[in-house]
């Protein structure tokens, strides 16, 4: 890879429009789309997703838990999935929220940020909780690979609130602390390839996100609450940098292609209004 991930970001995006399709194909997913709860039927609806989509949808968000969940079989499909995504010529944010020290974060950035490797992403999640410094050796891979990485910072999870909130000495809340490392991570010109996650869901937070000059994914899109007035409510004067993330919403409209290829298009349509971009 030549260009970097922030680059390769908004290039998709100006061509297809700031939309993220989760793939989260959990039991229920599975078997309302009438397919069996095992490695096959996980094949058939996470591949599913990207033949349907992969032409049209600017990047993709696979779970990666619930191919975990299926053991070896369902990390094989994940390679399969992630080897598709490349191949529609969208960009992979492989949502894995992993987080630790010395020897064992280098290994997981190795895994999913090395160039060869078959679970190697675009870019993926990373949770910061024992402290953005610990990260800095998957974020330094991630940069030298042209790829990018999206650091957890607001949460829709009721118990995340009294941490990200918490202020520290110097009166900034934990999760300004998180923002304003990343944004010293993307000081160069164009998009820097350190995102944050913020949960489109969160309401008005007084946090400022007006340095971060990097990609914002926002989860919760749809069918888990947020709307498009949520986004410029969240996000206010950085809402150019969001890329709103939704997975129910899509998959539930599933499995036909049409279905899902309309619902994709309805979300980013109204999204598109939101955030004013053309």
């Amino acid at each position: 890879m030549t260009s970097s991930y922030g680059d390769r970001l908004s290039a998709a995006v100006d061509q297809r429009g700031p939309l993220c399709v989760g793939i989260d194909p959990h039991p229920a997913i599975l078997k309302a789309w009438g397919l069996s709860v095992d490695a096959v039927g996980l094949e058939r609806c996470a591949r599913g997703m990207v033949a349907a989509l992969g032409e049209t949808v600017a990047v993709f968000k696979p779970q990666s838990a619930f191919f975990e969940a299926h053991g070896a079989a369902g990390i094989a499909v994940l390679e399969r999935t992630l080897a598709d995504i490349a191949a529609s010529g969208a960009l992979a944010l492989l949502d894995v929220k992993r987080g630790d020290i010395g020897s064992t974060m280098d290994a997981y950035a190795a895994a999913y940020l090395t160039d060869g490797s078959p679970l190697a992403a675009d870019a993926v999640t990373l949770s910061p909780y024992l402290g953005v410094g610990a990260l800095s050796g998957a974020i330094d891979l991630a940069l030298s690979q042209g790829r990018g990485v999206y650091v957890l910072t607001l949460t829709s999870n009721p118990d995340g609130r009294a941490l990200q909130h918490a202020q520290l000495r110097d009166g900034r809340p934990v999760a300004q602390l998180i923002i304003d490392e990343v944004a010293e991570r993307n000081s160069g010109p164009g998009l820097g390839s350190v995102g944050l996650v913020v949960g489109a869901t969160v309401g008005r937070t007084g946090i400022d996100f007006s340095q971060v000059n990097g990609s914002i994914l926002a989860p919760g899109y749809g069918a888990q609450g947020a709307g498009p007035d949520d986004l410029v409510e969240v996000f206010g004067p950085a809402a150019p940098l969001v890329l709103p993330a939704t997975s129910r919403q899509v998959m539930s409209a599933g499995p036909d292609p049409a279905d899902l290829q309309a619902e994709a298009q309805s979300i980013l349509g109204a999204i598109k209004t939101a955030l004013a971009v053309g």
